[in-house]
């Protein structure tokens, strides 16, 4: 993992790089609507919870990646027909 990923305010980052609200974090956590809001603000979240927000940025790097690949491979296929 990055190491920025593990920056002070981790719920910030997590929202910002989803591109989603607290709210929706918190859905995606199973956790209570105001948690993320309390980590955001100084509550430390627990190790589990740091991960669980790791692993979330990682897999939308990944994904990102991935449609790259098969926007690539699509117009590979385009320019060969």
């Amino acid at each position: 993992m990055d190491n920025d990923i593990t920056e002070k305010n981790i719920v910030k980052k997590t929202c910002k790089e989803l591109g989603i609200t607290y709210k929706e974090l918190s859905e995606l956590m199973g956790v209570s609507k105001n948690m993320p809001s309390k980590w955001a603000s100084g509550a430390e979240p627990s190790g589990m919870a740091i991960k669980f927000m790791e692993f979330l940025i990682e897999n939308k790097k990944t994904k990102d990646k991935l449609n790259k690949f098969i926007t690539a491979y699509k117009l590979i296929n385009e320019a060969q027909e």
